[in-house]
């Protein structure tokens, strides 16, 4: 399968690697199970999720975290996968539901010979509940994700989210006000699920579960920074080469790369879409 049009184009060096930085840990210490926990088991180290009819899965991290680095080496199954979601975010839905925030990284399913979609998104206090209100970024990738692991991140701190795909920053998300970012504590979650409705080319194709299972293979699991029960001093953790944050002229360098090679669809760039709800865009 071929990516995409640019498939024989890769980002420049970011220059730095953070994933190299932050220890990997152990599935059973760092998560349970959160529902489908017969469509969940360890394979050679890979937590194998799954989805068929009767059921999908996802795990949930046992602590909360007010910040950090988190990230997840990820496999997504080949083939016909229309309608179905493979996902790593952060959330507080549970905590706070109707009016909870999500950083999301969630793979879209797609048809035969077409690449996944990598979504990027973020919920502020209820903007994922009722009336929605997407924060989307979409990705195309430049390698196959279905051939090999592939590293994808999340570094959350009070100032800024960055999105990271095998150490390559491709969005920064930025605290312009305290009402467009998350600050809220949250879990980080792993889920396969049936999302027919609007996954594939806004719901044109659905799940077939004439190919089932669906599958998503997890390992290399991070979860570094401070928890919720942290003390107020605890450290942030960073994504680039200064302890403060903020990415380094190199990581920007390549993030811009990838989003002119890369990017498909950017919510701030929708003439359909209100922008007075997001005055992040423009403000």
């Amino acid at each position: 399968m071929i990516p995409s049009n640019n498939a024989d184009q890769w980002p420049p060096s970011p220059g730095y690697y953070p994933s190299s930085k932050f220890r990997s840990m152990n599935f059973y210490k760092g998560f349970r199970n959160l529902w489908g926990p017969q469509h969940l088991r360890m394979d050679n180290n890979a937590v194998s999720i799954w989805l068929d009819s009767t059921s999908g899965s996802g795990f949930k991290s046992v602590r909360p975290f007010r910040s950090g680095y988190f990230g997840a080496s990820i496999r997504l199954q080949p083939g016909y996968t229309a309608g179905v979601i493979t996902a790593f975010y952060l959330s507080n839905n549970e905590a706070h539901p109707g009016y909870h925030d999500e950083v999301d990284i969630e793979f879209l399913g797609t048809t035969f010979g077409m690449p996944y979609t990598l979504q990027t998104n973020v919920y502020i206090r209820g903007s994922g509940d009722g009336r929605i209100i997407g924060r989307e970024m979409k990705f195309h990738l430049w390698f196959d994700p279905t051939q090999g692991f592939h590293h994808y991140a999340i570094l959350w701190s009070p100032k800024e989210i960055i999105f990271l795909v095998d150490d390559v920053p491709i969005r920064s998300y930025r605290r312009k006000s305290d009402a467009t970012f998350p600050l809220r504590p949250m879990w980080l979650y792993g889920s396969i699920w049936d999302a027919s409705s609007w996954a594939t080319e806004d719901g044109k194709y659905k799940a077939d579960y004439r190919y089932q299972p669906f599958f998503g293979l997890y390992t290399n699991f991070k979860a570094t920074g401070c928890s919720a029960y942290a003390p107020r001093w605890c450290h942030q953790v960073s994504a680039s080469p200064f302890r403060s944050g903020g990415l380094s002229s190199r990581q920007y360098m390549a993030m811009r790369w990838v989003q002119s090679h890369y990017l498909v669809y950017d919510y701030c760039r929708d003439p359909k879409r209100d922008h007075s709800l997001t005055p992040e865009c423009w403000g």
